[in-house]
Parts: structure tokens; sequence; C-alpha cells
């Protein structure tokens, strides 16, 4: 695959998706840069996964309202503004503070990130969340819900 530039204006973004309470935008998959992806994530407050690891490393970059993080022993609240990168394998979770938030996020190489939240979207209706069948998904991409 030869490398090329990519430009993805607001009018191109797709459909947001439904991940769990969650909207995710795919800004770039990894079809599309032939290694990391980009998302967009906004959430209301609450929203967002249970602690969980995976293997590639995940960057999240605030960019409206506070979300909570959680990893190892670590917990912090994160501003507009705040970075926080996490290496393939850290156990982590985050959560959008009151009032919700977005923010950016970047998968690095081996991401099954967009493939796993179009499988969310498509198999898991909204509403009363059905636990055992997020993990399975989850589990089909390369997560690992829990410790």
């Amino acid at each position: 695959m030869t490398a090329k530039p990519i430009v993805v204006s607001p009018a191109d973004y797709a459909a947001p998706l439904d991940v769990v309470g969650e909207h995710v935008t795919v800004l770039a998959s990894k079809d599309l840069t032939g290694g990391y992806e980009l998302f967009l994530q906004e959430g209301p407050e609450g929203s967002g996964p249970p602690p969980h690891s995976h293997g590639w490393d995940e960057s999240f970059f605030v960019l409206q309202g506070t979300v909570e993080f959680g990893y190892d022993d670590e917990h912090l609240s994160a501003g507009p503004g705040t970075l926080v990168h996490l290496p393939a394998g850290t156990t982590h979770w985050f959560r959008f503070a009151p009032g919700g938030g977005k923010m950016l996020s970047v998968s690095g190489g081996g991401s099954n990130a967009a493939r796993m939240f179009a499988a969310m979207d498509a198999e898991i209706p909204s509403g009363a969340l059905d636990i055992p069948k997020v993990v399975a998904v989850a589990r089909r991409h390369g997560l690992t819900i829990g410790d």
C-alpha cells in the first residue's frame, strides 16, 4: 500500500456509533491509515467502558468536560487539554464526569477498536445492557475485560 495524505473534514464524518451509551465517531480506521486509528468520543455523565486491556497503545486527549481515568493503581480527573497515554496491556477505564465530555482518542498499531465499535453498535441495542454480549463482542476484538 502506498502512503497518501488523509483529510477528513466534519462533512466527511461517518455517523457516530452507539457504543454502550457513548457516541464514537471513527475519524480514521487502520484501513485508511495503514496502522493507527483515530476517534472522536462523546459521552454523557457516567458513560465509559469497564476496566479492560488490549494489545495496542491508546491515547486520549480531553477536549471538553472532565473525564475520570483509572489505570494500574492510579486515578485522575482529566480536564480539557489533558493527554493520557496508556501502553499496550495496561488495564484501564474511564468515565465521563457530570455534564459529559468529549475527547479525541488514538489507538496504536494492531488496534481492532474501529471494528469493535462497529460491532457494538450493530449487535447491542440501546437501553439496558446485555453485559455477557458486551464482553463477548469485546473479546472477539482483542479486549480483556477486568484485571
